[in-house]
């Protein structure tokens, strides 16, 4: 008997041309997808996919089959959707993509007060476009802006990023950029990816170049990330909303070396005038109180 997820994932590969970008917008393993291909591909009794420099590339049988259930699993998905909506209290849930920290920090406190059920999808910049596209999510909260057809954004905040130690890191007088760069190559950095995110880009903004560091820790949670730093591991960057208000055993150091970041708001444009995406955008922006009925 065939699976539903089966074809889930055999649509993902098709819009995608990978199995491991598919599964990243599946929230799945590779070997996972993997496996819900090769399944596929025995109950039909032929290969769905050919590979073509390094793209997978539906066969003539695959494009045959994608044709014919595209269209009936979307109409299933929205079906489920609408059954979830029906058995959960006053009738909305909102799905929502956006980062785990601007969730803890920003956007958690504004739903306990609101009228509204939620689900939640954290994920990278990457990841959060895909959900969105996929009609997986209503809306994305994203530092990028990709330019999708069907996809409009709203700036929301900007974010300012700065060099973290501990408290009692002993930090020297220095006011020459040169001597300022030196200084932090030397120190142990923790970084939140192996490719020094906004580590990268305040490097590249203040001192012309990248940086020639490597991390000592990566650590892809910025929550971590400062815990790490106060726990005396080693250096980083990080958004000042993290930690401003709250008592930290950390300093701020070089403070004229920050880096700003916006985020936005991402929705279909087939949705720009729903009454439920306007409310949930109000309840990010803080804007009023909304109990939604």
């Amino acid at each position: 008997m065939v699976d539903f997820e089966w074809y889930r994932s055999f649509i993902a590969i098709y819009k995608h041309h990978s199995v491991s970008e598919a599964a990243k917008t599946r929230m799945m393993t590779q070997p996972a997808m993997s496996q819900h291909l090769a399944a596929l591909e025995a109950e039909v009794g032929e290969a769905l996919f050919a590979r073509v420099s390094r793209r997978l590339v539906a066969t003539e049988r695959g494009k045959e089959l994608y044709s014919r259930l595209a269209p009936l699993v979307e109409s299933l998905e929205e079906a489920t959707a609408g059954l979830k909506s029906a058995s959960l209290p006053n009738n909305k849930v909102f799905r929502i993509g956006l980062s785990l920290e601007y969730f803890q920090e920003c956007l958690l406190p504004k739903l306990t007060d609101a009228g509204i059920c939620s689900v939640s999808y954290f994920g990278t910049a990457d990841q959060l476009i895909e959900l969105l596209k996929e009609d997986q999510v209503e809306l994305i909260i994203t530092p990028k802006k990709f330019a999708v057809p069907g996809i409009e954004y709203e700036w929301l905040m900007e974010e300012t990023f700065t060099i973290i130690t501990p408290a009692a890191f002993t930090i020297p007088e220095l006011h020459n950029l040169k001597e300022i760069e030196e200084w932090l190559s030397a120190q142990k950095w923790i970084s939140y990816g192996l490719e020094l995110p906004i580590i990268r880009r305040l490097w590249r903004e203040h001192f012309k170049r990248r940086p020639l560091i490597k991390p000592k820790h990566v650590i892809p949670n910025m929550h971590a990330v400062i815990k790490a730093v106060e726990a005396g591991a080693g250096i980083s960057v990080a958004p000042t909303y993290l930690f401003e208000n709250s008592n930290t055993n950390l300093q701020t150091c070089f403070d004229s070396l920050t880096v700003n970041n916006e985020l936005f708001i991402g929705y279909k444009s087939k949705h720009k005038h729903m009454h439920e995406l306007q409310e949930i955008i109000s309840i990010i922006r803080d804007e009023k109180v909304v109990i939604l009925s």
